[in-house]
């Protein structure tokens, strides 16, 4: 792996750690007011949907810095080739290159 490169996953991981953050802040946000009928004019089944959607991006977020502590982070799931870096640094939590990523409709 080049400088560049070793760089570039250096800052991905980066970029995934405060995601993850991120995301577990607002999960605790939102969990505490799940149980409020209505939270900055939202309804209870927006804030529910709300709630789903950070477990979900948490989920992922946490399988790609998993994926990067075994050394497979970069490469499809589906065909096993690279996941050009570009993509990843526009899409950090990829699972798929794009043909696979089309091809699933994920």
């Amino acid at each position: 792996m080049t400088t560049s490169t070793n760089n570039r996953m250096n800052a991905l991981r980066s970029v995934l750690e405060e995601q993850f953050q991120r995301h577990t802040t607002e999960l605790t946000t939102l969990s505490t007011y799940g149980t409020v009928p209505e939270h900055n004019g939202h309804d209870r089944q927006t804030v529910l949907a709300r709630i789903e959607a950070t477990r979900q991006a948490l989920a992922d977020t946490a399988n790609a810095l998993k994926r990067m502590a075994e050394g497979t982070y970069g490469r499809c799931e589906r065909c096993q080739q690279d996941i050009p870096l570009e993509r990843l640094e526009i899409r950090p939590r990829a699972r798929f290159c794009v043909p696979c990523q089309q091809t699933s409709g994920r």
